[in-house]
């Protein structure tokens, strides 16, 4: 796109679409996926799959974690996608993000209120508390810069948004790839630290976007 077709799109108005700067969809993909393989290859050589993941993948609770990172991932994917293009439309962006949350927010009340008082804080605080966000947020380090590279040759405009999303979709993507390690299943759990390990790059990317999305 050239700089003046993309002034007088934004000066024709905040609801029209324009088409991003072509980008060959076979380069995102492969950066993309070279991102994640990084990803799944740090969590494998450093942390290792759980060993007893064929058991754990008969429980219902293991489905539900991988929906809700998998959800949020998807929501991500959106969210990068729109925020890459001027004046794509983003109103449904904080839907998409606030549905998989409070379906597992909703399920976790649920858990903490039948569950016995004695078991309540192991049903929040697991056994992991201390590692599990920020082990989510650092193997979200090569997707995180392989979205960032993808959306640098795209034509992102609001930057701060564009990096969050950024951010938020490298740490859902991760979590995705934790899910194979973590040893933890119950949603109070998952609801906040997972969540947490997620924002993370989000808020990163929030900081370093107007500088690194710059074009």
């Amino acid at each position: 796109m050239k700089t003046d077709d993309l002034i007088n799109m934004l000066a024709s108005g905040p609801d029209v679409r324009a088409p991003a700067p072509a980008l060959p969809m076979r380069r995102i993909v492969m950066i993309i996926s070279c991102g994640l393989l990084v990803s799944t290859a740090m969590m494998m050589a450093f942390l290792g799959i759980r060993p007893d993941l064929a058991e754990v993948t008969t429980l219902p609770a293991f489905w539900l974690k991988i929906a809700f990172v998998v959800a949020l991932a998807w929501a991500g994917r959106i969210a990068t996608a729109r925020l890459s293009s001027p004046g794509a439309r983003t109103g449904m962006l904080p839907v998409l993000i606030a549905a998989p949350v409070l379906l597992i927010w909703i399920v976790a009340l649920i858990s903490l209120m039948n569950a016995a008082p004695d078991d309540r804080a192991q049903l929040f605080w697991g056994s992991t508390w201390r590692v599990c966000s920020f082990l989510i947020a650092a193997l979200s380090l090569p997707i995180f810069a392989a979205i960032l590279k993808v959306m640098r040759g795209l034509a992102p405009t609001r930057l701060r948004l564009a990096g969050a999303a950024a951010g938020f979709a490298a740490g859902a993507a991760a979590a995705v790839v934790y899910c194979l390690h973590c040893p933890e299943i119950e949603a109070p759990f998952i609801g906040f630290w997972y969540l947490l390990g997620i924002l993370i790059p989000a808020g990163i990317g929030a900081l370093i976007g107007p500088r690194v999305l710059r074009w």
